[in-house]
């Protein structure tokens, strides 16, 4: 999943997650290079997910296109908030149709205070025929008043850092965001550098419970 929009996802989880009524949301959009923690996955993609939160559990799927298909995720979890204090615990499986790329199968773990939020992620990737890969995810992200920066880190079989810096806000009821991603040349992709466009619409449907 494209890191802006998935950090957009999380905090609107984060926001919900004190309400008491179960909420069904979605999204849809579009980026104008779509790359997931760093990692180049495709020029051009076209995305769309759906949620359910109640309570502060949550679980949803999300899509999107890749060079060969289409990548699937599932995930599931629970966020919450105490003061100024933000936590979380999940699940996140991504999967593929075609043979752009194998399953990662991952628990999510996240804590924020105030501005500063901190994730990790702990997987493993089938890798095809080849042995199955075990990794540590980590990042950290800041942001004020639509402004972010990260940086995240890959750790054990899979290995890389990148910085990312962007700006997100709301026109006319669209999400639109511009972002500069930053990646060391441990990290496959086409590009080291890339500045992603991305536009959207998150909405809320069907009756409170």
């Amino acid at each position: 999943m494209n890191t802006f929009i998935k950090s957009a996802l999380i905090a609107i989880v984060f926001a919900t997650s004190v309400a008491s009524h179960a909420q069904w949301s979605g999204n849809i959009g579009w980026v104008s290079d779509y790359l997931f923690r760093g990692i180049f996955q495709s020029d051009s993609s076209a995305y769309g997910g759906i949620d359910y939160e109640q309570n502060g559990f949550y679980i949803g799927t999300w899509a999107a296109d890749v060079d060969d298909g289409l990548e699937i995720d599932g995930y599931f979890g629970y966020g919450g908030e105490y003061g100024d204090f933000s936590y979380g615990i999940g699940f996140t499986g991504y999967y593929y149709t075609g043979n752009f790329d194998d399953t990662y199968q991952e628990i999510n773990v996240s804590a924020g205070y105030g501005p500063v939020t901190v994730d990790a992620a702990f997987g493993d990737y089938e890798n095809f025929n080849g042995p199955t890969q075990d990794y540590t995810f980590f990042s950290i992200t800041a942001e004020h008043n639509g402004f972010y920066g990260k940086f995240g880190s890959f750790s054990q079989d899979l290995n890389g850092d990148y910085f990312e810096f962007g700006y997100g806000t709301t026109i006319s009821e669209l999400d639109v965001g511009l972002a500069l991603v930053i990646a060391n040349d441990d990290l496959v992709g086409a590009n080291d550098d890339s500045l992603v466009f991305s536009i959207g619409k998150s909405f809320q449907f069907g009756p409170s419970q």
